[in-house]
């Protein structure tokens, strides 16, 4: 029986230095590619309890151009997921019963 010895490359292992990566590092939301300071909200939980007209002016700031729909106590709404609309949902009271998000 004849055993294989592994044999040393007389090359040397250079090490290789790295390019500076072109990629942005912070690649979690896509609002800094778009120009945006900050990221976009998706949730407002602080605003539950605040009534609707102050969400809703709260939400139009952080995302202008969006559409924000109150939503009546037991009302039926549509199970569709829209990137431009935010449901507030709203006790008898005109309060924020839910945190809006998104959708």
């Amino acid at each position: 029986m004849t055993e294989n010895k592994e044999t040393k490359s007389s090359e040397e292992h250079v090490p290789v230095q790295s390019t500076p990566s072109l990629l942005p590092k912070n690649t979690g939301t896509y609002g800094h590619l778009l120009g945006s300071n900050s990221p976009a909200r998706k949730t407002w939980p602080d605003l539950v309890g605040v009534m609707a007209e102050e969400a809703e002016r709260k939400i139009k700031e952080d995302m202008p151009g969006v559409e924000v729909q109150v939503v009546q106590p037991n009302c039926f709404i549509t199970m569709d997921f829209r990137e431009g609309r935010v449901r507030l949902f709203i006790d008898s009271s005109g309060k924020v019963a839910r945190p809006p998000r998104i959708g």
